[in-house]
């Protein structure tokens, strides 16, 4: 068995498989051990080290670091890496994950189609966040591109590291996919505390730099600039980010740039194979792309119509793939009731939770509280007897029961306003 990617879904299911005594090899691009995705902004933040968050290893598995997959031979049953290198399998497995979101900023490539301007950042991988650690520094001035999950954990890691951190999205308010207007604003309001400016409703249109020998004008476009120095003729250095330009023509000056406009699934490999692909890699409820020998897995699959993009889900498929490849055709995965959980560590911490609909539809019953001294808040959405959704800020000692409930889809005693209190009506 081949499990390409070496991310939390791919050495989930290693592990998974390793009781069974498969042979097992999995490939990933990274050059590190495989981590938990979730915590990079803890390493950002400096409260974890790098070989903190490393997952468990792999017992009885053959693992590859630093090795590309270039290619799917499935008539050959084999991948091509880029080392040379051909793997042959009975199984293939594709847990290739995303890539990051860049948005069309005028500036944001060289000429030559080359790397980012030096100071700009994407914030997805344990490289661009060892990157970007040893570029913040205090009081050095940070624009986060992106208001969603990602980016206001980056955020708010970069505050903690002294930096003076701007928040710009298009969003009308933070985290637009799994908070409302109130809690937003609640959201807002911790960041603003700590320091963050935030723009909401807001376009970031290009970038501005300047050379990197020091010249002061700066300029629209990437022009590669000749190093100078000892053993530096003809190499070309990159131009240094200055500020960035919003689409209404102001300039917000700046030492870095950090893109968090999202991820989108790594489907480039299936699609060059013939594997039918959507938004991500198709797959059934074993888990199947349209080749029955190959399955996907984690932020490159689509089930059911759904690309879900988190941790719980991928590692939900890794279980239930495991079960899929010891058991025989018998288990299934019928998806993931997925909760997000957010939580932003530090002398002012705040917890958010979001689940299911948080938006009512019409015949929906909301139960709301809020306290805005405290930074609480809480809005369960129920349809009939049965709790379809909700949001926490806060204190989130009732989201394990709200989220059993939930995931459990069943009817809801009356009165149901317990679901909102400190203990869960224990």
């Amino acid at each position: 068995m081949v499990v390409v990617g070496g991310g939390m879904a791919g050495a989930r299911l290693a592990q998974r498989l390793a009781p069974s005594g498969a042979d097992v090899t999995v490939v990933g691009e990274e050059r590190h051990a495989p981590y938990n995705r979730v915590l990079l902004a803890e390493v950002l933040a400096g409260r974890y080290a790098p070989e903190a968050v490393a997952l468990p290893g792999v017992p009885g598995a053959v693992v590859r670091r630093g090795v590309r997959v270039v290619r799917i031979d499935r008539g050959e049953r084999a991948v091509v890496c880029d080392d040379g290198g051909v793997l042959r399998y009975d199984r293939l497995v594709l847990a290739t994950g995303s890539n990051p979101v860049l948005p069309p900023l005028r500036g944001l490539f060289a000429e030559d189609g080359g790397s980012f301007p030096e100071g700009v950042h994407a914030f997805r991988t344990m490289d661009d966040c060892l990157a970007l650690s040893a570029a913040v520094r205090p009081g050095a001035r940070a624009v986060v591109v992106g208001g969603g999950l990602l980016g206001v954990s980056a955020a708010r890691a970069l505050a903690a590291r002294g930096a003076q951190v701007v928040v710009a999205t298009q969003g009308e308010h933070l985290m637009e996919r799994h908070l409302d207007d109130s809690s937003a604003e609640l959201l807002r309001a911790h960041l603003e505390g700590l320091g963050v400016e935030v723009h909401t409703q807001c376009r970031v249109r290009g970038l501005l730099t300047r050379d990197a020998d020091g010249g002061a004008e700066p300029s629209r476009q990437l022009r590669p600039a000749l190093s100078r120095g000892a053993g530096g003729e003809g190499r070309t250095a990159r131009p240094v980010v200055t500020a960035v330009e919003l689409a209404d023509g102001y300039r917000l000056d700046t030492d870095l740039v950090v893109l968090a406009c999202g991820v989108r699934p790594r489907v480039g490999l299936a699609q060059a194979a013939g594997l039918a692909v959507a938004k991500g890699v198709v797959v059934d409820d074993a888990l199947r792309t349209s080749d029955p020998s190959v399955h996907a897995i984690g932020d490159c699959a689509q089930h059911a119509g759904v690309v879900y993009g988190l941790a719980g889900p991928a590692t939900e498929q890794a279980d239930a793939l495991a079960d899929v490849l010891t058991a025989g055709p018998a288990p299934r995965y019928g998806g993931t009731r997925s909760l997000t959980r957010l939580t932003l560590n530090g002398p002012a911490a705040l917890d958010i939770a979001s689940f299911g609909e948080t938006t009512p539809a019409p015949g929906d019953d909301v139960l709301r509280l809020a306290d805005a001294t405290r930074g609480a808040y809480r809005k369960v959405v129920l349809r009939g007897d049965r709790l379809v959704g909700g949001i926490l800020l806060g204190d989130l000692g009732t989201v394990g029961t709200l989220a059993r409930t939930w995931e459990g889809d069943e009817p809801l005693p009356s009165p149901p306003l317990h679901l909102l209190t400190d203990n869960g009506g224990s």
